[in-house]
């Protein structure tokens, strides 16, 4: 990577991704690109442009531009709003990844886009799910995620395109707000220990839910698109976690530096329904194998980092931390 494109940019996942890529290949090196723009700090340290994924013309036209070498397409929506509006889904979800596809085939650009635990679905194995299994998932997101993994194992076979995913689990971060999906209730619960001392959650405690924290995610994203393109068998997309967590898990940890925190339910039967067809714990062994994955959180780690960044961001009263 020397050039890259980055779609999605104001995201959850495109907030930390364009700061941690301009640091490591300059800040005129990385586009960002979004279908708003906002007062945020990537649109005033490097390239920034407003961009609807799903036209093609114009997608082709900011890489080209920018002399793109790399696209790192991000723009999706996300489960939960997903199923509110499945047909804004499928047109963003599936006609942005063909406009990101055929750029890339047409500019002859390495590319990654992320999958999903969401691609799995209730008939997947539960526990220690396979890389290799049954994809039938119920949800408009996770169609359009397995959909898209094997969308781009097409231009890869047919068309030589370099493409390359992740299925994330869900990711905690500090920096940008939850934008949607199933396990948002993990980052909303630090924030609002930090800020009411308490939280409810809307998925049910017995959930338990493949989680990451970001900076793991962002190095993966990194560490992957820098492999070895002949080693690579499962290109779209490898099996990564970190963590198998439900809320009490979640909770537990937090009270270890806010022993005050409490944890109630107002369990939200949609979302709920989302999290139930997902595993339990999914296997990355094929990850470890082929890219050298691994992650510097766990639970406990990534709480402590959690609760310090977010008081400080807050303005909280950093006493309150045992």
């Amino acid at each position: 990577m020397k050039r890259i494109m980055v779609t999605g940019a104001l995201g959850q996942i495109g907030s930390d991704l364009v700061a941690a890529l301009r640091q490591i290949y300059g800040e005129e090196a990385v586009l960002a690109t979004d279908i708003r723009q906002a007062n945020h700090d990537l649109v005033k340290s490097g390239p920034f442009r407003i961009l609807d994924v799903t036209n093609q013309d114009a997608f082709h036209d900011a890489a080209k531009e920018h002399r793109a070498d790399t696209i790192i397409h991000l723009a999706a929506l996300l489960s939960a709003r997903a199923e509110v509006n499945p047909a804004l889904a499928w047109n963003l979800n599936m006609g942005g990844l063909i406009s990101a596809l055929e750029t890339a085939r047409a500019l002859s650009c390495q590319f990654f886009t992320p999958s999903s635990i969401a691609a799995f679905g209730a008939d997947t194995p539960k526990k220690a799910t396979p890389q290799d299994t049954l994809q039938r998932p119920l949800t408009m997101y996770g169609v359009s995620k397995v959909s898209g993994e094997l969308l781009c194992d097409y231009y890869y076979h047919k068309f030589g395109v370099d493409t390359r995913g992740l299925r994330f689990p869900g990711l905690i971060s500090h920096a940008a707000p939850p934008g949607g999906g199933t396990t948002d209730y993990a980052v909303e619960m630090y924030g609002e220990a930090i800020v009411h001392g308490s939280y409810s959650s809307y998925i049910d405690k017995g959930t338990y839910l493949d989680m990451m924290y970001m900076p793991d995610a962002i190095r993966a994203v990194i560490m992957l698109m820098e492999a070895d393109s002949a080693k690579l068998k499962h290109r779209n997309a490898f099996n990564v976690t970190a963590m198998s967590v439900d809320p009490e898990d979640i909770a537990a940890s937090i009270r270890q530096h806010l022993p005050e925190f409490k944890l109630g339910y107002a369990v939200d039967p949609v979302r709920q329904a989302i999290a139930n067809e997902w595993p339990d714990a999914i296997d990355a062994t094929a990850a470890r194998e082929e890219w050298g994955f691994d992650v510097q959180y766990d639970l406990n780690r990534m709480t402590r980092d959690m609760v310090s960044k977010l008081m400080e961001k807050l303005g909280a009263d950093q006493s309150k931390i045992s």
